[in-house]
């Protein structure tokens, strides 16, 4: 296998997150699950992924769909594709796997994972956390980690207007 097919690899469906998640929890894997848009990859992206996949053995990263991100963020996003997207998060080595959702929300993605930590960034609450109460009623944890000031997508696209 290549290394750019390795990297594609990583970038899997529903169907071979089941078998993952069968072989992960025969093993007693700690799954890490967190999600985003990812749009342009920037450092406060790195520090955030890394600080989350610090805390288990797997990260497993839900990526929101073109759809999804345009829902949420409008119609001048994302910048980039999400295949684009998947491909250049699924490039660094300690992703495990990423998924889409297409949804507002990774509520099912979470139901379906059944994590045993969940990563949000700070600037959220942790009772605010969609798919809190999932992890939590199964003993797992709610972690948030800070992020780096003035490192943000919609940052770097303004300062390229500009």
């Amino acid at each position: 296998m290549t290394k750019f097919e390795v990297i594609q690899s990583k970038i899997i469906d529903h169907n071979q997150l089941d078998i993952l998640l069968s072989f992960w929890k025969f093993k007693d894997k700690k799954i890490v699950f967190t999600n985003g848009c990812f749009d342009i990859l920037h450092r406060g992206h790195i520090e955030y992924l890394t600080k989350a996949a610090d805390l288990g053995d797997i990260l497993i990263l839900g990526l929101n769909t073109d759809n999804s991100v345009r829902k949420i963020k409008g119609n001048s996003r994302p910048v980039q594709d999400e295949n684009s997207r998947a491909l250049i998060i699924a490039s660094l080595h300690f992703i495990t796997n990423i998924v889409f959702f297409d949804e507002d929300t990774p509520l099912d993605l979470i139901k379906k994972i059944q994590p045993d930590i969940l990563v949000k960034g700070a600037d959220y609450k942790k009772e605010d956390i969609v798919g809190a109460d999932v992890v939590l009623s199964k003993g797992g944890s709610i972690e948030t980690i800070d992020f780096i000031e003035g490192c943000s997508t919609s940052n770097i696209i303004e300062k390229l207007k500009n």
